[in-house]
């Protein structure tokens, strides 16, 4: 028997960035953060798993993916998530801290989004102009479906607003089963409206204002021990191999970030 009584462990799992499927060596996704996420909950039986996120969304499938293994290995081990935010945590990264049992954030975190957008451009006016001609054959007359180099089509507009609000009634429903009871009756919250700490707090988004450090500390003492799972990049993605999709990837995120004023 050891002499001296370690401390409780809380296992750290930083979330942070745009969520899109692999392929993005920054972007977070179920592939990358999976090994994570099983070492966090399984290594060392820590009392307690702590998610840092700082996300402004992506990819609904990826964020579904990643919260739903979170909620897996959370009823498997028995063990507690609380999910504390950064600078954002909306739309996709909303769905994530959702998963967790707490959600806790800085007084300027943003939080919310719950919504659903599509985003693309028109361009076939600038190649009228410079006597281009779109040449576009399919099999199936959806296929080339809101086309930017082609004009816009009112049926496709329609398809694809059908499309959107089918993704934001999944996107409701989730935070509806992790959050319904702590979700004020009388207002809609799935409006793609953000919040900031205190008011996130306010109506239901979010349980407290705190940070990971003094939070922990208060809950598992002054010994308590932190064990980080970050994701490592590889030699080759640290020495810029892949410089021009890291670079696109950056300008995609960074616009996703301005969103919310970051």
């Amino acid at each position: 028997m050891s002499l001296f009584k370690r401390g409780p462990r809380v296992a750290v799992v930083p979330l942070s960035g745009m969520i899109a499927a692999s392929g993005r060596s920054a972007a977070l996704n179920d592939a990358g953060v999976a090994p994570l996420l099983e070492k966090a909950f399984r290594r060392g039986k820590p009392s307690a798993v702590a998610l840092i996120i700082n996300s402004p969304g992506g990819s609904p499938v990826q964020s579904s993916l990643i919260g739903a293994r979170i909620r897996r290995l959370a009823e498997e081990t028995k063990i507690p998530v609380i999910a504390f935010v950064e600078d954002v945590a909306a739309s996709g990264g909303y769905w994530i801290a959702s998963a967790a049992d707490e959600i806790i954030v800085d007084p300027g975190s943003v939080v919310g989004s719950i919504g659903v957008i599509s985003a693309s451009f028109g361009a076939h006016e600038l190649l009228a102009r410079q006597g281009i001609e779109r040449r576009v054959y399919t099999a199936g007359k959806s296929k080339s479906m809101l086309d930017p180099f082609r004009p816009e089509n009112e049926e496709d507009v329609a398809r694809l607003r059908v499309i959107l609000e089918e993704l934001h009634v999944v996107f409701k429903d989730h935070i509806q089963a992790r959050r319904g009871a702590k979700l004020p009756e009388d207002r809609d919250l799935f409006t793609g409206e953000i919040w900031i700490g205190q008011s996130a707090v306010a109506v239901g988004l979010a349980d407290a204002v705190g940070h990971v450090v003094p939070v922990m500390k208060d809950r598992f003492g002054e010994k308590v021990r932190f064990m980080r799972y970050g994701i490592r990049r590889g030699l080759l993605q640290r020495f810029g191999a892949s410089i021009l999709g890291d670079a696109l990837s950056q300008v995609e995120e960074r616009a996703l970030y301005a969103r919310f004023g970051l």
